[in-house]
């Protein structure tokens, strides 16, 4: 079979997982707001508000982690791209872009983490403001995760970068989303915040 192919698969596994854990990290923002209460919520039709938030913020997650996990093993089925296993979980010498394969194989990792400290069992055992600190993590996992998507050459023929490239742009329309989430998200908490001084001051 076409070794193209191979990476071709390791791709779009690549996108996809990009895309769940875009809309996994933007629940995650919404739900730790008072979202039900907002204008936009209320006036969703009853089907949508029936959905189950949190549900589908674990279920990206899970999912998500799988196919990051997939999207590399790939690489393997086609040799002439000279990955081994072990240049997949520790990419010191990569044989190509290794400082990006780096950053994908950290932002796995990072993801891991988080996915393990929220465990009940584990997260029952923590300080909230603990746990809060250490789900922070997945922001700077996204960011992680999207340059890799954006820099990396799917092809490993070490080509210039396009940005606008349909996959590339693919990433870039996550990150922008990512940001304009991270800016409303701060927005809430400000308001938050001064909603409750001017509270105290009464």
């Amino acid at each position: 079979m076409d070794q193209s192919f191979f990476l071709d698969i390791s791709s779009y596994l690549g996108l996809v997982a990009t895309v769940l854990l875009t809309i996994n990290v933007l629940l995650g923002m919404m739900l730790s707001t008072s979202y039900k209460k907002h204008k936009y919520w209320t006036q969703l039709p009853e089907k949508f508000k029936q959905v189950n938030v949190f549900w589908v913020h674990n279920c990206t997650a899970y999912v998500g982690l799988l196919i990051v996990l997939l999207h590399p093993l790939f690489l393997l089925l086609a040799p002439a791209t000279n990955f081994k296993f072990y240049d997949i979980i520790f990419p010191i010498n990569a044989p190509y872009q290794k400082l990006f394969v780096a950053l994908g194989t950290i932002s796995t990792y990072a993801l891991i983490f988080v996915l393990i400290t929220s465990q009940k069992v584990i997260k029952n055992k923590m300080k909230y403001h603990t746990w809060k600190n250490i789900h922070l993590i997945s922001y700077g996992t996204a960011l992680l995760f999207f340059i890799h998507g954006i820099v990396m050459d799917p092809q490993l023929k070490d080509r210039s970068l396009d940005l606008f490239d349909a996959e590339k742009l693919v990433s870039e329309s996550c990150l922008l989303l990512i940001l304009a989430g991270v800016y409303l998200r701060f927005k809430y908490h400000l308001r938050k915040n001064i909603g409750k001084e001017k509270s105290l001051q009464l």
